[in-house]
């Protein structure tokens, strides 16, 4: 395997390709205005959202580059209070924001919302399959994380962990509004796993009003190993995934104010002879399995400049979400032989009409986001029973006003409003019932900024999460919603010219406060063992700090602590706390092309339960860029990283499997 590459070689390998390009950059005449941009000097590599009381991280197209991941998981683990099920496994990674999501029974808990262009995805409760969230991370152009439930309410109900939104590439990022075509080609291998990714990115733009993309990239990844050497999951097989997107935009109306934007995209993973139990903790047999992952929209925006409260959007978007397995031993009990068998398929069809009106009543300046949703969830019946079929009709209306008063004061109240009625297959022996259920959920969030640069912001905010398809073989569940309050408290800081001219500093700590309560999804065989309630607290931090000459510094970290009731009172640690964990980047942009950093990713040891204990570690990551701007090499990105620098052996804590050993990874990406 190509990871038998020794450290010495790796690191020899990426020090000389650093040396040469950097001789090279020195030679180089740069243009400020060359297509691909340069590496701006005084910025580092993630923006701390200092401005707003929500908690968010953003990772934008450069980030996403940077980092070279090979699942979206594995490319949002960098964001405080986010943390991997089972991140090096190439079947799909798990999800867990704030301690909701993934576990180790289930892909989601259905705590964490995760939008794709607006079209809302994930499983319910397959049992012991991973997160639904298959796709590429070469075919989206940012990814921002919610954390918490304040910021939600414009996109769903029951989000007590957060949510992920992905926005796909859109044409003018390679053309960047110029009429021409452009090709983008990126060849990517990685050395543990045998990893080999090709993304073939077209954009057309034939006149300045209409834009069209097309994107192919396939990913092809072996059995990973550990940092002893040994493979992570021995039976999983070499796993090939093609993912294709095609996305046009066209701009129209008198003053241009008029848009239609149409896309689809598709992910599909085939996997032959492997565990049917994706988590590695049981051994059920082995499945054929396949996975189909489809987005469709159709978009249309009107924006007049001279309607200051009309900025409407009409989305229909479709998802459609299939897993289908097939035992390869035929001569399983019949007990598990229909698990085996059993195809899973969910679409979800979504009608949304949403406004952003900008309008001032006195002292008083609104930013008012109001928006309706018809939503219709098909589930089809599993084959074993064990998921059941119906179909999930959601009405949702809801409202975020922003007001701004005067330069200090921020004051955001969200409110929604959602109904629903599940009606059951006909396979499941309930045809001609129907299971209603609605709630009122909302928020209020408070900002002041002091004319220094400080900020203190807090938040409170209710939702509730409603009965899902899965209950409806028990009575009791399908009647009840799942209830969370949440408290948040913080403080941001952000200015310039502080330690040395030309240097800024932003950093962003808040703190969390969740208690949860009417849980129906951890459900024991054991009666009285099932878990009722949740209480959760944490801080999370995330710091940035640049200089002029191209220094920076970014670091962010997660503190937290839970506890759990059942419903015969028993208090114990809450079984998904995450550990206590940190990520600081140290790097240096020299001139405009070439960015180097180092990466220290640390988690404490958990040992608050002494059945649950999970040992700390620290890993180091190493990387470098090179982005020349002129001469026979404009237009191409080179990125080398090597992660897991020094070989550790470690299982990051919610994982059942070891996380991957040292990886070195080249990429090589040219605009024609």
């Amino acid at each position: 395997m190509l990871k038998t590459l020794t450290l010495r070689a790796a690191l020899a390998a990426s020090t000389a390709l650093v040396s040469a390009t950097s001789s090279f950059a020195q030679d180089l005449d740069f243009d400020d205005s060359a297509y691909l941009g340069e590496l701006v000097l005084g910025e580092s590599k993630r923006d701390v959202a200092t401005e707003t009381a929500i908690p968010t991280t953003t990772i934008d197209a450069a980030e996403i580059q940077d980092r070279q991941a090979g699942t979206i998981a594995e490319l949002i683990d960098s964001v405080p209070g986010v943390n991997l099920v089972n991140g090096s496994t190439a079947a799909g990674s798990g999800i867990n924001i704030r301690g909701f999501g993934a576990n180790e029974t289930f892909g989601t808990d259905q705590k964490v919302l995760i939008q794709v262009d607006g079209a809302t995805k994930g499983s319910e409760e397959l049992y012991r399959i991973g997160s639904q969230l298959y796709t590429d991370p070469y075919l989206y152009r940012e990814i921002e994380v919610l954390r918490g439930t304040i910021g939600s309410f414009e996109y769903g109900s029951g989000v007590f962990g957060g949510v992920v939104r992905l926005e796909s590439i859109n044409a003018s990022d390679l053309t960047q509004g110029e009429i021409g075509t452009r090709i983008r080609q990126t060849l990517q291998a990685s050395s543990n796993g045998n990893g080999l990714v090709s993304s073939t990115t077209l954009a057309w733009q034939p006149t300045e009003n209409a834009e069209f993309l097309a994107n192919y990239t396939y990913r092809k990844l072996d059995v990973r190993e550990d940092g002893n050497g040994d493979e992570i999951n021995p039976e999983g097989g070499d796993i090939g995934d093609p993912s294709w997107l095609v996305k046009g935009k066209f701009t129209f109306g008198e003053a241009l104010d008029q848009s239609l934007t149409l896309s689809y995209s598709e992910t599909e993973q085939d996997s032959q002879d492997v565990p049917y139990d994706t988590f590695g903790t049981a051994d059920f047999g082995n499945v054929d399995r396949t996975i189909s992952n489809k987005v469709a929209i159709a978009r249309y925006n009107w924006n007049p400049a001279d309607k200051s409260w009309l900025n409407l959007t009409a989305e229909l978007t479709h998802s459609d979400e299939e897993v289908t397995s097939q035992a390869v031993d035929r001569t399983l009990s019949p007990f598990v032989l229909p698990l085996l068998d059993a195809d899973n398929r969910y679409e979800t069809t979504t009608l949304r009409l949403k406004n952003e009106a900008l309008f001032n009543t006195g002292l008083l300046d609104h930013t008012l986001r109001t928006g309706v949703e018809w939503i219709k969830r098909e589930r089809q019946d599993a084959t074993d029973g064990s998921a059941p079929g119906g179909d999930k009709d959601v009405f949702a209306i809801y409202a975020v006003d922003e007001i701004q008063i005067g330069d200090a004061w921020t004051v955001t109240p969200a409110v929604r409003y959602e109904s629903q009625t599940i009606t059951p297959d006909a396979a499941t022996g309930l045809s001609g019932q129907e299971f209603n259920a609605d709630a009122l959920m909302g928020g209020l969030a408070l900002r002041y900024a002091f004319a220094n640069g400080i900020a203190v912001f807090g938040s409170a905010s209710y939702t509730e999460n409603l009965p899902i398809i899965d209950d409806l073989f028990n009575s009791t569940l399908i009647n009840q919603s799942e209830k969370g309050t949440t408290y948040e408290i913080g403080v941001s800081y952000e200015g310039d010219s502080i330690f040395a001219t030309g240097d800024t500093l932003a950093l962003k700590l808040n703190y969390y406060d969740q208690s949860l309560r009417d849980l129906t999804t951890y459900r024991s065989f054991t009666p009285g063992n099932s878990i009722v309630d949740v209480d959760r607290q944490g801080y999370e931090l995330e710091a940035s700090y640049t200089m002029a000459n191209g220094i920076y510094v970014d670091f962010n970290g997660h503190i937290s602590d839970g506890t759990s009731t059942t419903e015969g009172g028993t208090v114990a640690d809450w079984r998904q706390n995450p550990a206590d964990n940190l990520r600081l980047t140290l790097g240096k942009k020299i001139n405009k092309s070439i960015d180097l950093s180092w990466e220290l990713e640390a988690a404490k040891r958990y040992d608050r339960d002494a059945t649950d204990i999970s040992p700390g570690y620290g890993v180091h990551n190493i990387r470098a860029t090179f982005l020349p701007q002129q001469g026979v090499f404009e237009g191409t990105e080179v990125r080398v990283s090597l992660e897991n620098v020094l070989d550790k052996q470690y299982t990051p804590r919610l994982s059942t499997r070891a996380a991957t050993g040292r990886n070195l990874t080249v990429s090589v990406s040219k605009v024609f």
